[in-house]
């Protein structure tokens, strides 16, 4: 017995060593509010060792933590999420100090990790999509992203509700009028540096500069003044797959404990700030997250990817008119020479109907989603010469669901306790509970 070994733990903890010991991985840990956070701790300390066992070790420990997770966010009144790169591991995007991390595998002699795919065609993880249906249920107020990669406002959160601190490498800003364009490929520079374009209001015209920090770069005011804000308005600061560690970024989510709010940190690693926070998650992001949105009834929307291609059509009469020479031009909407690395052929129809561009959008979104498959377009707008023709097609170029069955199996199980209510109505729900359709952002 352990009890004369670990005479400071209560008799739940002293029950779950001993099951641990005796490999019976699945005790029961439906008391496991009880445990303090010294004993989990230790215990992951214990089993931590044993990779065979570690997906099952966090299952027991983490069961009653992402229950307590979903409690804390359905009762904040403003939740502020903080991310990073650990919320795109699974989109194939490495993080830095993860077990495959760049600085992890540097540091061991191992060279930079090398991105499973594109950057440019990575699509959002889980994560990304439910902190976008938390905003879109009024639940989450404001994201303070970390990451460059773009994936926050890809997926649709909207712009004014986000604070990129270190920038994003899809984005140019026009440091002149201030107008931002976001684009569908990385930008050739980072350091704030001057790009190869220029704004294109005509009465500015200035040259575009990126937005991706350097090293000995401050933090912009433009991102940074809203995210102090929001910090200390927040009751909750949701922490998700960042190690707390790059300064000044690091200190922003303490600003809600001088005002009485609360930290939750899920990250796979420890963090410097886990002593400052009410609830510690060490766990994959993706699962203890697909478990909180389980218990909170709230559904992970698919993301659907629509790009964006110009063409051109124009035409000239030869001579004594015997013939005409058609010219076709296809390109992105960012410029001739930017790249359209999903388009490999296209085939030209008439089709002189044009119609509100938002509403074609949303059409091509609910098509997409209905028929889960990509590959459907229409047209957005067109401008008519009497020698040529100039047009801009929207296409579904990608489709990823996330309420499968397939992400729920990789977290426990969970059913709500009986005295709580874990049911939120959504803020897109009418009058009589039917579900309205989703508002998709304008396009422009």
């Amino acid at each position: 017995m352990l009890s004369g070994v670990l005479p400071f733990y209560d008799d739940t903890a002293v029950k779950i060593f001993e099951a641990v010991l005796h490999a019976n991985l699945y005790f029961p840990t439906r008391n496991f509010h009880a445990v303090s956070l010294a004993t989990k701790d230790l215990l992951r300390r214990m089993l931590y060792k044993d990779v065979s066992r570690r997906f099952s070790v966090e299952q027991v420990l983490d069961e009653p933590s992402i229950e307590e997770l979903a409690i804390m966010i359905q009762k904040s009144k403003h939740l502020v999420a903080f991310t990073g790169a650990g919320i795109s591991t699974s989109c194939g995007i490495p993080d830095f100090r993860g077990p495959k991390g760049v600085w992890t595998l540097q540091r061991a002699g191992k060279g930079v990790p090398e991105a499973s795919l594109p950057f440019h065609r990575a699509m959002p993880s889980l994560t990304h999509m439910a902190l976008v249906e938390l905003e879109r249920a009024g639940i989450l107020k404001f994201v303070i992203s970390q990451n460059v990669d773009s994936l926050h406002l890809r997926s649709g959160i909207p712009r004014e509700k986000l604070a990129e601190l270190h920038g994003n490498c899809f984005r140019e800003l026009c440091p002149s009028c201030g107008t931002e364009y976001l684009r569908d490929f990385e930008v050739e520079t980072i350091g704030m540096k001057e790009t190869s374009r220029r704004c294109a209001d005509t009465k500015c015209g200035a040259k575009l500069k990126d937005t991706v920090l350097d090293w000995e770069d401050a933090l912009p005011p433009k991102e940074m003044n809203p995210a102090e804000k929001h910090c200390r308005t927040a009751d909750v600061v949701l922490c998700l797959g960042t190690s707390l560690q790059i300064t000044p970024a690091c200190n922003l989510p303490l600003k809600t404990i001088r005002n009485g709010g609360e930290i939750l940190i899920v990250n796979l690693q420890p963090t410097p700030k886990d002593k400052k926070a009410t609830l510690v998650i060490h766990g994959q992001v993706d699962k203890v997250i697909a478990g909180a949105m389980h218990l909170l009834n709230l559904w992970i929307p698919p993301y659907i990817r629509i790009d964006f291609v110009k063409l051109s059509l124009s035409h000239s009469p030869k001579s004594k008119k015997t013939y005409v020479k058609w010219c076709l031009k296809i390109a992105s909407i960012h410029g001739q020479r930017a790249p359209l690395a999903f388009l490999k052929s296209a085939e030209v129809t008439k089709d002189n109907f044009v119609r509100d561009k938002n509403e074609v959008l949303q059409e091509l979104w609910d098509a997409a989603h209905k028929e889960s498959d990509s590959g459907q377009h229409a047209v957005l707008e067109r401008n008519v010469n009497p020698r040529s023709e100039v047009a801009i097609y929207a296409f579904v170029t990608n489709i990823r669901r996330y309420s499968g069955s397939e992400e729920v199996n990789g977290v426990v199980e969970v059913a709500p306790s009986s005295n709580r209510n874990f049911v939120i109505k959504r803020c897109s729900e009418g009058v009589n509970g039917s579900q309205t359709s989703q508002k998709r952002p304008k396009w422009s």
